[in-house]
């Protein structure tokens, strides 16, 4: 069911969606030396991304109210699709000259994995910009590829199979869907088992979780995107504090189904994530589109076996389970010690403790590690004491020097105010 809205703004829904979406830090145990670098897997995961251009013209289209908008997205029921998808994500990282993906993946992956575990592999559209050519039939059959130079990553959900394959390094992934989870099923939602959404539906579905009181949401508007009347849902933060400046939604006029999703940020300049369809057509794909066969010679990894066989794998655990019961989405994150979610809407933030001393130094860090991730910081200090500040254009993250770490789609003085409020 859709939040309610009046005409102009909406009021209701649940505002531990976007708890929730802070919370995902990815499938690892957490690290003093690796904060850094959830700060992107955390930008990634909590509002995803954002449209590609729309087409010139704004159509005719009958008035429409921000409910009943919401409405028509909620009630988008379509099974079949075929499309290509254009993904441009800037962060406002710094060039670390492609390290920064490499360490992003590393992270995710926990060492002995699969180049074509798309928990490792997409995550690269948490930057730059990509092409990525999707195709749905039905909740048990969905394909997206990942166009490169010479080069193409696909992850196929064939029933109860998912496969991912890297062309570039011959790579064959395979796990089996989990039939108890919605997770990449449902109405045109995508690819089973992708670390982050990838469509402009599954992007409206992850920011509409944050549509509270503390939201505005209005009708901005008609468009039209890859050659379709839509209308222009807005979304905007009411708090302060927020680096979330607005976020708008192309809603296919017909359908209903999500066309373009544009993050822009509270700081201004261009948009932080621009996701939306460049074609979309809604005929049936052919049933060959899914079919999957591990080329020869390829090296298949099973995806039980690498979690198993992967550095630091030990499951979630009882006490976790524990600490983290009654917290929505935070399901599968490992290693996280006392995690709690501090205020609300779209300033809440996540902290947790990492169970160390803060930033590492010298050989602690492996050398001058500690030096060069605390190059990219801000140091700052407060009732809490003193810590590090690591900023995107999105998501900020304070780790204090006692090692606790605050994350959330916040700025910097909202998160040394929730350190100091914690104290």
């Amino acid at each position: 069911m859709a939040p309610k809205a009046s005409d102009d703004t909406t009021t209701g829904g649940e505002s531990t969606g976007a708890e929730a979406d802070d919370l995902r830090l990815g499938r690892r145990k957490a690290a003093r030396y690796i904060v850094p670098v959830t700060v992107i897997g955390v930008a990634a995961a909590t509002i995803g991304l954002v449209p590609a251009l729309a087409d010139s013209g704004d159509p005719d289209l009958p008035k429409i109210t921000a409910q009943q908008l919401l409405d028509k997205i909620a009630a988008s029921d379509v099974q079949q699709l075929s499309g290509t998808v254009k993904i441009s994500t800037d962060l406002g990282l710094p060039d670390l000259g492609g390290l920064e993906s490499g360490l992003l993946s590393g992270a995710t992956q926990g060492g002995d994995g699969s180049s074509a575990d798309p928990s490792t592999k997409l995550t690269e559209l948490a930057a730059g910009t990509h092409t990525l050519r999707v195709a749905t039939d039905g909740p048990d059959r969905q394909k997206l590829s990942l166009l490169e130079n010479a080069a193409e990553y696909s992850v196929i959900h064939n029933g109860k199979d998912v496969w991912g394959y890297d062309s570039a390094s011959n790579e064959v992934y395979h796990s089996t869907a989990d039939e108890s989870s919605d997770k990449g099923a449902g109405k045109g939602s995508g690819t089973a088992e992708t670390p982050v959404p990838a469509t402009p539906k599954e992007l409206t579905e992850e920011a509409l979780k944050a549509v509270d009181e503390t939201t505005s949401v209005t009708v901005d508007g008609t468009v039209q995107v890859a050659g379709r009347d839509a209308y222009k849902l807005l979304v905007k933060p009411k708090q302060s504090g927020s680096t979330v400046g607005a976020i708008s939604v192309a809603v296919d006029a017909k359908t209903g189904l999500p066309l373009k999703f544009t993050l822009t940020p509270a700081s201004g300049g261009a948009a932080v994530v621009d996701a939306g369809f460049t074609q979309v057509g809604f005929a049936k794909p052919a049933a060959s589109t899914f079919d999957f066969t591990a080329p020869k010679g390829a090296k298949v990894t099973e995806g039980d076996e690498a979690g198993k066989s992967a550095p630091g794998h030990s499951g979630k655990s009882d006490d976790l389970a524990k600490d983290l019961e009654g917290v929505e989405g935070a399901e599968g994150i490992e290693g996280l010690d006392g995690l709690n979610v501090l205020g609300e809407g779209w300033t809440s933030v996540a902290v947790f403790d990492t169970g160390g001393e803060g930033m590492p130094s010298g050989a602690e860090a492996g050398g001058d590690l500690g030096g060069f991730l605390g190059s990219f910081g801000d140091k700052v200090t407060g009732k809490f004491g003193s810590g590090t500040v690591f900023s995107t254009r999105l998501i900020n993250a304070l780790m204090t020097d006692d090692g606790k770490v605050y994350v959330g789609a916040v700025t910097k003085d909202a998160l040394v105010k929730a350190a100091n409020a914690a104290k």
